[in-house]
């Protein structure tokens, strides 16, 4: 039995030593054949690999390793060409692997502390003869090799109360700096063709709707640091842009309307100028796909699978998205190849079947990759938690070592100092004395998720603002992730409806909307039900026309672009923006619903009334919310998306059309027959996804959830004097009135005549005194905190200086980023 096992050990470690053996072969005989005059060792090294068959053990091993590493170092651009990269300590672990900003004033900054002291590093690998190109005493991010290869750009805070900006260096090695607004944090530098700088900024400050942390938009900028525009309007994180060979940008992107946090991290492209933002990979396939870049000569990219709650690092994998734009169709080759089976399809479970997270298993972890060529690869390398190294990966199942730092400081951002082809240079389309774009759409009946929607049932298609977050509060409400402050049940986000627009009988669409919001689209039949929503978002650049098929259409079929095309909407002009009902205002559950159940439902269903015990629809302030939104939402009243799932739904899924409120209202109740407009409020609060409060500012920041006008010591007393724990999150039942606070059914829990229950009913009037004084944000006189309107005054004083710099541009002049023209 003893022989056996030996035997099987034995086969075993010589199989594994064979594969090794083929890989490396493989590898040498692609060299030769690809470059024939400059990989000319061939030969030699395929005879020194041959021997290797025939020697067992332990000496396999380093004669294996010395023949792998002058095979693959022999490779002619890692001969001529300096390998340059950053050498830093990996960044801490945060909330989100879009957390490694650390701005300073945020929540996170003081995370900065653990990377100080960094260095741009350089090495020959033909003779191992290393140079450090540039330290700093603070943090440096983002190398990017020019066109010519003649200059470095990067990100740098010199220290931990500054924030990144971005620097160009050239051969002397002394950096210059291109940007310079205060209180902002530049990332994510690249080189575009006709002398523009892409970046990634926090000039448009945001924050993640799922938590607290500052997000970032793409930018450009002439070389020189004038001129620069925001192109990026997501309401999340857009990052590591670079630019292909056509001309378009590719980035990642963060984004999510209706829908799971943790899935919502595709890659996108856009043109340079921000127009025609559109998918390249990875909406629905619940994982972040990260750090894409081009294969060169191919239509492939280089990319990470990572994880939501963790390190930017994963999996590194190869994507064609000739061959699909989701799952796992597309990718042609992963590093560990078992992180296959990790990769999700699209999911219709909230979490997407748990995928957001998966890659945090895998072990090595990659980040930073770059293309030598087609079959070659430079990334850094972490493994077990080690300090992260350059390796040289290959396609045909080699990997090595080619730096490593010395002491706790890791190798990141690997870039061979080599000339590349200038991408093609695009015309700008946007038009900055605009202050509107357009969208059609051909035919909403076109489309894959539209099963049950007959031609002739579309009648209007809906224009939303999903706006972004402005401000954030210390404590949470627990939705589908954290709300910080609550907004609503379980969802993040807040509405505004722009207009409502007719849809033709031929199914085409035409209208403008305002530029630079973050837009998307529902359709809705002729009682104002949402049929389907697109759950992601749009921006319309000034002057811009862009437009799709239809409905979630294949997104292999080329929309029509010219005007001319004889849809029906196109014979008209553009549908203008109407509002809803009557104007344009972010939508507010207590002023917009709850009016219709004060006029037709709280005779009946009201505290201390029997209909009231099974459904309460009075009005009465909740902790968080009021008493009929926490009730429609608890006892099942409601169909609607809330805060995921993944992957496309299908029409009339969710929304009014499948809720049991609506069906109760449509089949009378009793003698109640409400007015067309009642109805219309009703149904379009559904269809929004039932949202409450319009605005992420708060009155009572550092209260709970951000909204509660009680301390955290008075609310932990009430709950004690109860007996009862809660925690503050979607499913928690109605605690207080703080309209009719002797109502409260937390008094319930006490005898009326002791000294505990007048001592709770205390603390609640007390928060009905507060809400008078200091109304929250659903209440008519509602005033933003200090620190809120700060952040609120210093968004729009950013606005007002992009557009500011839009005008120079327009004219044909020069700004600086000190705002000063420039000759």
């Amino acid at each position: 039995m003893v022989g056996a096992l030996f035997f099987s050990l034995s086969a075993s470690a010589a199989d594994a030593n064979q594969a090794k053996i083929d890989s490396l072969e493989a590898a040498v005989r692609h060299l030769s054949a690809t470059y024939p005059d400059s990989y000319t060792d061939g030969a030699r090294l395929l005879e020194d690999i041959g021997k290797l068959e025939a020697i067992k053990g332990a000496a396999f091993d380093q004669a294996f390793v010395d023949v792998q590493r002058e095979a693959l170092l022999a490779h002619p651009d890692l001969q001529k060409y300096p390998l340059v990269f950053v050498e830093r300590k990996q960044y801490p672990k945060d909330h989100h692997n879009t957390g490694t900003i650390f701005q300073t004033g945020e929540i996170n900054h003081r995370s900065v502390n653990a990377v100080l002291g960094c260095q741009i590093g350089s090495v020959r690998l033909s003779d191992g003869e290393q140079q450090t190109l540039f330290a700093t005493e603070g943090v440096l991010r983002d190398i990017e090799v020019s066109f010519d290869a003649k200059r470095i750009l990067f990100s740098m805070r010199t220290g931990a109360d500054t924030d990144y900006k971005i620097y160009e260096m050239d051969s002397s090695c002394q950096p210059k700096q291109l940007t310079f607004q205060s209180a902002v944090s530049d990332i994510d530098p690249f080189y575009m063709s006709g002398g523009k700088i892409g970046f990634s900024s926090t000039r448009d400050p945001k924050f993640c709707a799922c938590n607290r942390h500052i997000m970032a938009n793409l930018y450009t900028m002439n070389q020189d640091g004038t001129n620069i525009a925001q192109i990026g309007k997501s309401i999340e994180f857009e990052g590591h842009g670079v630019q292909l060979a056509d001309g378009t940008i590719l980035y990642n992107r963060w984004e999510y309307v209706d829908r799971n946090f943790g899935g919502g991290q595709g890659l996108w492209l856009s043109n340079p100028d921000g127009t025609n933002h559109r998918l390249y990979y990875g909406q629905s396939t619940p994982h972040a796909i990260l750090n894409a870049r081009p294969i060169p000569g191919t239509d492939q990219v280089i990319c990470v699978f990572s994880s939501c709650h963790d390190r930017p690092w994963g999996a590194l994998a190869i994507l064609d998205r000739n061959k699909g734009l989701e799952g796992r169709e597309p990718i042609v080759q992963m590093w560990p190849a078992s992180a296959i089976d990790l990769v999700k399809d699209e999911s219709s479970q909230y979490g997407g079947s748990g995928g957001f997270d998966v890659f945090r298993k895998v072990n090595p972890k990659y980040e930073d990759p770059y293309a030598i060529d087609s079959n070659f690869f430079l990334v850094s390398r972490s493994d077990s938690g080690a300090s992260s190294q350059i390796y040289l990966v290959d396609t045909f199942g080699n990997e090595i070592s080619v730096y490593a730092s010395q002491g706790e400081l890791g190798a990141f951002d690997p870039f061979l100092m080599r000339p590349h082809p200038e991408p093609r240079n695009l015309p700008r389309r946007v038009d900055y004395s605009k202050d509107r774009g357009y969208f059609y759409v051909t035919n909403v009946y076109e489309g894959t998720h539209m099963e049950g929607v007959e031609q002739g049932d579309v009648k209007y298609l809906r224009v939303i603002e999903n706006p972004p977050k402005l401000t954030w509060t210390p404590q949470s409400w627990g939705g589908q992730g954290a709300q910080a402050p609550a907004m609503n049940w379980h969802d993040f986000d807040n509405k505004k409806i722009l207009g409502t627009v007719p849809v033709e009988a031929d199914g085409s669409a035409f209208f403008e909307v305002p530029a630079d919001l973050f837009v998307y689209f529902q359709v809705l039949d002729e009682n104002k039900r949402m049929l389907q929503s697109m759950r992601s978002g749009v921006i319309a650049q000034p002057g811009e026309m862009n437009g799709c098929i239809g409905c979630h259409e294949d997104r292999y079929d080329a929309p029509q672009t010219d005007p001319s095309y004889t849809s029906m909407a196109f014979k008209r002009a553009p549908s203008p923006m109407d509002g809803w009902l009557g104007e344009t205002r972010d939508f507010n559950y207590l002023r917009d619903v709850q009016p219709v159940f004060d006029m037709y439902c709280i005779e009946c269903h009201d505290y201390g009334k029997e209909a009231g015990e099974s459904l309460n629809l009075s009005r009465d302030l909740t902790l968080v919310f009021n008493t009929s939104y926490m009730e429609l939402h608890k006892k099942g009243m409601l169909n609607t998306v809330g805060g995921g799932p993944n992957d496309v739904l299908e029409a009339k899924s969710w929304g009014s059309t499948q809720s049991r409120l609506i069906k109760v209202l449509e089949e009378g109740h009793y003698d109640v027959e409400i007015s067309p407009s009642a109805y219309e409020r009703v149904v379009t609060w559904i269809d929004l996804n039932a949202p409450y409060y319009p605005t992420y500012a708060s009155a009572y920041r550092n209260s709970p959830a951000g909204r509660v006008p009680l301390s955290n010591k008075e609310l932990a007393r009430l709950l004690e004097l109860a007996g009862l724990k809660v925690r503050l999150r979607h499913g928690m039942p109605v605690l207080v009135s703080f309209d009719r606070p002797e109502l409260s059914p937390i008094l319930s829990q006490l005898d009326r005549n002791s000294s505990a229950y007048q001592e709770a009913l205390e603390i609640i009037r007390g928060g009905t005194d507060r809400l008078k004084e200091t109304p929250r944000g659903d209440l008519p006189g509602f005033v933003p905190a200090e620190e809120d309107r700060q952040r609120i005054e210093t968004s729009a004083e950013f606005w007002a200086n992009e557009l500011k710099r839009r005008a120079a541009i327009q004219s044909g002049e020069k700004i600086d980023d000190h705002g000063q023209r420039v000759n």
